[in-house]
């Protein structure tokens, strides 16, 4: 997944970074508006990380999203 999808698709993601990062507020994620630097500032300021940490996390976030994530799960689970 690429973050110009995410960040496309913002507030239909915003619950999935909730869930990750639980310290981070509604009014946080709406100054983040999909902003990757942004999730990486507010992420490191939360939870009192280095900023390579909030990167990873971040990181490994992304590679977890999928259609899903999107409301367009095509399986018929």
């Amino acid at each position: 997944m690429n973050w110009d999808r995410i960040e496309g698709n913002w507030k239909q993601v915003t619950g999935r970074a909730k869930v990750q990062w639980g310290k981070l507020t509604s009014d946080d994620l709406d100054i983040i508006a999909g902003r990757r630097e942004q999730l990486a500032g507010k992420i490191q300021e939360r939870y009192g990380i280095a900023k390579d940490e909030a990167d990873k996390q971040v990181s490994e976030w992304v590679t977890k999203a999928d259609d899903s994530w999107f409301g367009k799960d095509k399986s018929s689970s």
